[in-house]
C-alpha cells in the first residue's frame, strides 16, 4: 500500500492561475473521487470556465444547491449529503466548494461530517468569501432563524484565493466583500484603514486588489493561528458582527435578506458608536467611516419598534457568557481592540438611536 500524499501545511494560495493550482492540489491529495459543489450562479458563470481549464473539475461529479443565504439551512445540507452518497463518495473522496460564502460554509460542514469527514478545497468566487468565509475553519448553517447557529471548526485542505471570477460580481457584491476588508483594516491599523477606505473596489485592478486581499486575509490568519476555536483573541474579528448578525436575522424575518457584508458595514457603525461611548474611540474617525458607509452602502432601515427584537438576537450571540449582558469586540482606535466588552441593553439602545441619527433614518 502506497504512502499517503499530503499537500503542503500552508493551506492558502493567492493566485489568478486557479486551474493550475487546483489540479496540482488534487494530484497531491490523490482522492478516490472528486465532487464539485456549486450553486445555480456559479454553475452558470464559473463552473464552465473551470471545467474547460481544470482536468480535475472536468471529470468531477457536480453537486447543486440553490443560491442565497435563505437556503443556507438543514434542507440544503441534507441535499449535499444525499448527492455525495448518490455519487458514491467515500472517506477518500474530495469535495471542491466553488462559490461564495454560503457554498463554502455549507460545503465545508457537509465535508466535515459526511462519513465522519472527507477532504475539501475551497475556491471562493466572491470577494466576501475570499476574504472571510473560506478562511479560518468555521463551517455551518443557519438554524431556527439565527445566523451560523449550527456548525463546527474544520480547516480546508486548501483555499485558492484569486480575483479571477470577480468580473461576474455586481458593484453591490464587491462592496459586500469589501466591508470585511474594512473590518480587518480597522482591527489592524490606521494606516491600513486609510489605504482601504481610499481604494475604489468597484473599479478594481485584479493585481492590486489581489495584493490588498492577501494583506487583509493576513490579518485574519494572524488571529486564527493564535486562537483557532474563537475563545479568546480571535474574537477581535467579531467587530461589527454582533449588531450585523442581528440586522441579518431581522432582514431574514422580514423575508428581505441583507447581504452579509452590508450587515457588517452597518454593524460596524453601531460598534464604533459603542466604541466611542465605552472606550473613547476618536469621533473624527467615526464620522469618516459613517460618511463612507452612507455614500457606498446607504443604511439598513430600523425603527425603535425593532430594538427589542434586535437586542434579543444579540443576546443569542454565541460569544456571550454572562447573563443579561452582550459581549462586544470594540476599538479604542484603529488597531487597538478590546474583546469581551460587556454592554447593557441600555447601551445598545443608545447606540441604535445614534446609528439611526448618523445615517439619516427617521
Amino acid at each position: 500500500m502506497s504512502a499517503k500524499k499530503n499537500i503542503p501545511q500552508v493551506n492558502l494560495v493567492f493566485t489568478n492561475h486557479v486551474a493550475l493550482e487546483l489540479d496540482r492540489a488534487v494530484e497531491l491529495i490523490a482522492p478516490s473521487s472528486v465532487h464539485v459543489l456549486v450553486d445555480v450562479n456559479t454553475e452558470a458563470f464559473v463552473l464552465p470556465l473551470l471545467q474547460a481549464q481544470s482536468k480535475a473539475v472536468a471529470s468531477a461529479s457536480v453537486i447543486r444547491v440553490k443560491a442565497g443565504e435563505m437556503f443556507k439551512n438543514l434542507d440544503s445540507l441534507t441535499s449535499i449529503w444525499r448527492q455525495l452518497g448518490d455519487g458514491e463518495a467515500n472517506r477518500n473522496s474530495l469535495l471542491i466548494n466553488l462559490g461564495g460564502g454560503v457554498v463554502t460554509d455549507m460545503g465545508s460542514f457537509a465535508a466535515a461530517t459526511f462519513k465522519r469527514g472527507i477532504r475539501f478545497i475551497n475556491v471562493p468566487t466572491t470577494l466576501l468569501c475570499a476574504v472571510d468565509a473560506c478562511v479560518g475553519g468555521k463551517t455551518g448553517i443557519n438554524f431556527n432563524g439565527l445566523k451560523n447557529e449550527i456548525g463546527m471548526f474544520r480547516d480546508a485542505d486548501l483555499a485558492i484565493i484569486s480575483t479571477l471570477y470577480f468580473n461576474t460580481l455586481t458593484s453591490q457584491e464587491l462592496l459586500s466583500g469589501y466591508a470585511e476588508m474594512i473590518k480587518h483594516a480597522l482591527v489592524s491599523s490606521m494606516e491600513q484603514t486609510s489605504r482601504i477606505l481610499s481604494y475604489d473596489v468597484t473599479s478594481y485592478n485584479p493585481d492590486s486588489l489581489l495584493a490588498l486581499l492577501e494583506e487583509s486575509v493576513g490579518v485574519k490568519q494572524k488571529y486564527v493561528v493564535a486562537d483557532h476555536e474563537d475563545r479568546g483573541a480571535r474574537r477581535a474579528l467579531n467587530f461589527g458582527h454582533t449588531i450585523g448578525h442581528a440586522f441579518e436575522s431581522l432582514a431574514l424575518e422580514r423575508k428581505s435578506p441583507l447581504a452579509h457584508g452590508y450587515a457588517v458595514a452597518f454593524g460596524m457603525v453601531g460598534a464604533l458608536v459603542l466604541s466611542r461611548m465605552k472606550l473613547g474611540f476618536p469621533s473624527e474617525i467615526l464620522q469618516t467611516y459613517v460618511d463612507y458607509v452612507r455614500h457606498h452602502y446607504g443604511a439598513f432601515e430600523i425603527s425603535c419598534d425593532d430594538y427589542k427584537k434586535l437586542i434579543g438576537y444579540m443576546h443569542h450571540d454565541k460569544k456571550n457568557d454572562r447573563p443579561g449582558l452582550v459581549n462586544f469586540a470594540l476599538l479604542k482606535s484603529p488597531g487597538e481592540v478590546e474583546i469581551n466588552v460587556p454592554v447593557t441593553d441600555d447601551d445598545i439602545t443608545a447606540a441604535l438611536d445614534i446609528y439611526r441619527d448618523m445615517l439619516g433614518l427617521p
